[in-house]
């Protein structure tokens, strides 16, 4: 069978009318649907969503088949869920909240409880489709509990996710009551995606902060899954707009627009009705000009599209009547008998009429209050083919860090917008076209399905970057086969971990000496003469000497730093140094103070500072402020810096667990090798080994070992399992 993808949004990209009882479809023009229909065209790939019309039971069979025609799937909602999970949550809760528009915001417990019903419903028609292998994309703030519902079902499977609009500030985001289930429903998704860098920092903040996720650089671990999260900025279809601009139907209505304006210069606008597009700040912008630079009256025209949205709600409602209002007023303070000021037009136009004003527009003024791409701003650095016009752009916008040869503003400024707006007007055409040049090169090659290859990619790439990391949990088959060859060598080398591995974790470093159940399983394993068992730790020699002085056992302490073998004495590595500890302690002294808890444990060449007493989260920023302080001290001196499970070690660059088992079995060739232990330092004996040995992580699945145990009592289980193997052969 071959594999599909799914695409799945809150819309699909179509639009149904009904006219005589019978279901009209006509596909819709949007930039998403033009970008995925390289996708969801192909093969057997599908895109599901709500149809946009509300359709009674008894048709729905008919309107399935006709978009299955389509390769569309849809998730039919009823008037209460669209008025609920949609008008409510989505666009009074998350739209307002992450435009940073909070006062707007409804925190209705109903329609939370629909959000989720709703993102079930989508999870029932995914998982009715889905087979073995098949990739999942979900869009946008509509279903951010959908990729982890699908994982709760199908534990494989690969999910990309995409966010079209802005991520808010952890500070703005925890407003939200239900904050923690939209992250986690978020970490479903294998692949992460929004448009800017700024927004995968306010996500990454909000989800350290909100869950006990791991998180480095832009990968989190939550849960024993690695999860990516990426900007890729969206592009439009740039050829369309490139060659719509010489259509006749085009050529003519620029002809038309260039008679009707006269030679005045255009302003143009182009937005949704929507508080977060800036529409109310622009036009006092432009009434500023006119105030102040009164040479304008008469030679420029302010064309602003408003394209109708949710007018019913009362936000909306108000906002079109503020913009009636004040374009009234600027009409009628300066109009004269042959010119008017704003030409203002609440309506939607087709893209042939849209691309004839863009290629007129001298100036195009985008100054969204926040926005997450604006793909307005490059539809008009696409049309303009002569590589005339000016841009100005509001640095809240996504497409700001891309076409930073626009004009960029602050949309709050209105003095700021009036003067880029003076400047636009009077740049000579020699910089105009340096400045749109440079930005057509950009979206040009930044296009629409270059941003769907890349999110695509990127997924493949982290699901085989899972996998290559994904050891597999030792189970009866892996164990039967590992006593097989433990029982078929003649020489075994045994490398263990002590903390983590052998015991548990206790908060007393003191409480977790050996029991009599591990002497037992050290006794027998010891006891056959084929066995090496090497015990290698962090812990310090004096205290292994304590515990397994008395035993036939090979003794590595602070990761390699001391050495002993069998019965000899102890041996520390040649050529190492404490010289370094007094200006490390130094600083370490200073946390220790601030962070109740925590403590410093001195070694003879390293030095470890332990938070496992410490309240979560504090040891954890504790941890990394650590880590910043000390990290050019580290590279200066020479030394490592591991961090650890709730613990930091500074220590002799030479000192390395990998090296020190390396040297155990340097000059020996034994037949059989197992490794087991549970920490970062543990990392570099499962990478030295050959890929012969077999190498256990303890407690995670994530490691560079073959295998991996969930806990200590699974490693004393196994380690019993493979000494009995041989007794039982006998």
């Amino acid at each position: 069978m071959v594999n599909k993808t799914i695409i799945v949004s809150n819309r699909l990209p179509v639009k149904i009318v009904e006219s005589n009882g019978e279901y009209l479809l006509s596909p819709s023009e949007g930039g998403l649907a033009t970008g995925l229909g390289s996708v969801y065209k192909k093969g057997d790939n599908i895109w599901m969503g709500w149809p946009g019309i509300d359709v009674p039971e008894e048709r729905q069979q008919e309107v399935t088949e006709k978009l299955a025609e389509l390769n569309l799937i849809p998730v039919f909602l009823s008037p209460e869920e669209i008025n609920l999970y949609y008008e409510g949550f989505s666009n009074e809760v998350l739209w307002p909240v992450f435009h940073y528009m909070v006062t707007y915001a409804n925190f209705e417990q109903t329609y939370w409880d629909f959000y989720q019903i709703v993102n079930q419903k989508f999870k029932h028609t995914v998982i009715e489709h889905l087979n073995e292998g098949d990739t999942v994309w979900v869009h946008d703030y509509q279903l951010l509990l959908l990729p982890g519902l699908i994982r709760e079902e199908q534990s494989h499977v690969t999910i990309g996710f995409f966010q079209h609009i802005p991520f808010p500030s952890y500070e703005i985001f925890r407003l939200i009551p239900w904050r923690e289930d939209l992250v986690e429903g978020m970490f479903g998704a294998d692949l992460l995606g929004f448009h800017t860098f700024d927004d995968v920092r306010h996500f990454l903040s909000a989800a350290s902060r909100l869950t006990n996720a791991k998180i480095s650089d832009n990968v989190v671990t939550f849960k024993e899954r690695q999860i990516v999260v990426e900007s890729f900025p969206m592009g439009i279809d740039e050829a369309k707009f490139e060659s719509l601009v010489t259509e006749q139907a085009v050529v003519e209505q620029i002809a038309s627009l260039k008679e009707t304006m006269q030679d005045r210069k255009i302003v143009l606008t182009i937005d949704r009705l929507d508080y977060s597009k800036g529409i109310l700040q622009r036009l006092q912008a432009y009434e500023l000009l006119l105030q102040k630079h009164p040479e304008y009256i008469d030679d420029l025209s302010l064309y602003m599209i408003v394209v109708p949205s949710r007018d019913t709600v009362p936000q909306y409602k108000e906002l079109r009547d503020q913009i009636d209002q004040l374009v009234g007023n600027i009409n009628a303070t300066y109009r004269t008998l042959n010119w008017l000021p704003v030409h203002y037009f609440y309506r939607s136009f087709p893209i042939e009429f849209l691309s004839a004003l863009y290629a007129t527009a001298d100036v195009c003024l985008v100054t969204p209050m926040r926005d997450g791409m604006n793909l307005v701003s490059k539809e008009y650095v696409a049309t303009r083919i002569d590589n005339t016009g000016v841009l100005i752009l509001s640095e809240m916008a996504g497409a700001s860090k891309e076409l930073n040869d626009a004009l960029i503003v602050n949309p709050n400024n209105i003095g700021d917008v009036m003067r880029a707006i003076v400047q636009a007007l009077n740049m000579p055409v020699e910089e105009q076209i340096t400045r749109m040049s440079v930005m057509r090169g950009i979206v040009k090659k930044f296009d629409i399905h270059l941003w769907v290859k890349n999110f695509m990619d990127k997924l493949e790439e982290v699901k085989q970057l899972q996998e290559s990391l994904l050891t597999k949990f030792a189970v009866r088959v892996v164990r039967e086969q590992m006593a097989k060859d433990y029982v078929a060598a003649s020489e075994r080398y045994i490398f263990l971990d002590y903390d983590g591995t052998l015991v548990g974790f206790n908060g007393d470093l003191e409480k977790t000496a050996p029991d009599e159940d591990l002497y037992q399983i050290l006794e027998t394993l010891t006891a056959d003469p084929a066995n090496r068992v090497i015990i290698i730790s962090g812990r310090r020699n004096q205290t292994l000497e304590q515990w397994f002085g008395h035993m036939k056992l090979d003794l590595i302490a602070e990761h390699g730093a001391w050495q002993k073998r069998d019965q000899e004495e102890w041996k520390s590595l040649p050529l190492l140094t404490d010289q370094w500890k007094q200006d490390v302690r130094t600083v370490l002294d200073t946390y220790t103070d601030r962070t109740p808890g925590s403590f410093i444990e001195d070694k003879s060449y390293s030095l470890v500072w332990h938070y496992r007493k410490v309240e979560d989260g504090l040891g954890e920023l504790r941890a990394n402020e650590i880590i910043n302080h000390l990290k050019v001290t580290v590279a200066d001196k020479g030394l490592q810096m591991m961090p650890g499970n709730k613990v930091i070690e500074f220590k002799n660059i030479e000192v390395n667990k990998g090296k020190a088992a390396l040297s155990w079995l340097y000059g020996n060739d034994p037949d059989f090798i197992l490794a087991l232990g549970d920490d970062h330092t543990d990392e570099d004996i499962f990478k030295a080994l050959p890929p012969t040995a077999y190498t256990i992580k303890v407690g995670s699945n994530i490691s560079a070992a073959r295998n991996y145990l969930r806990n200590f009592m699974e490693v004393r289980e196994l380690l019993k399992i493979l000494s009995a193997s041989t007794t039982q052969l006998k």
